[in-house]
């Protein structure tokens, strides 16, 4: 950063988010605009979300997250700290049209989300994209663990699908397919998929 200040505060990340941080924003900042609205669905602590308002200046960040006390100990942080470009969050869920903020956006954004919530969220958030993000053009930008048909699927993942579906059975990782899928139904087309630390994948959508 131009002024010495961090991309991001350790403090609301996890150690794997730590890890993971620089291969995500590497994977993103190439095909982020300049200039625009980014909203990211199932921010969590924030960590994502503020490393990308403070490394790209030009993009409104607005973060939101399902969670109440999340979203309410992400507005203290952003109170004390900023940056101006990183809003003060919302409660967004995914499956409720009804929560959902205004639009257009130039990028939806949606971090580690689809495999720890039901398929109704991904249904929602792909429906929210196909109707918010500008026409055409608007990114759709996701990050996490897959199922790949004719791809072998890494004994840790298989591990963590069964911790999943332990916690709840709703939850699990998705099959690539299938979200491609329900993108397309909702005019939203996969453009690029990179491989990803650690055996997480990125999918970048166009909308059309």
């Amino acid at each position: 950063m131009a002024n010495g200040e961090p991309a991001h505060d350790p403090a609301l990340l996890t150690p794997a988010g730590e890890r993971n941080l620089p291969h995500i924003l590497g994977f993103l900042a190439p095909h982020l605009p300049a200039t625009g609205r980014l909203l990211e669905v199932a921010t969590g602590t924030g960590g994502h979300g503020l490393a990308l308002a403070r490394t790209h200046p030009g993009l409104t960040v607005l973060p939101t997250d399902f969670n109440e006390d999340a979203v309410k100990a992400l507005a203290d942080w952003r109170a004390a700290h900023g940056p101006d470009n990183f809003l003060p969050p919302l409660r967004l869920d995914a499956a409720d049209p009804a929560t959902w903020p205004d639009g257009p956006f130039d990028v939806v954004l949606c971090i580690n989300m689809i495999h720890i919530s039901p398929w109704s969220a991904t249904v929602g958030l792909m429906k929210l994209a196909g109707e918010r993000l500008v026409l055409p053009g608007g990114l759709l930008a996701l990050y996490g663990p897959y199922i790949e048909a004719d791809v072998q699927t890494a004994p840790s993942n298989l591990a963590f699908h069964e911790s999943l579906r332990a916690r709840d059975p709703a939850w699990g990782l998705r099959a690539l397919e299938d979200v491609v899928s329900e993108a397309r139904s909702n005019g939203l087309r996969l453009t690029h998929r990179a491989a990803l630390p650690a055996n997480n994948l990125g999918l970048l959508f166009r909308s059309v």
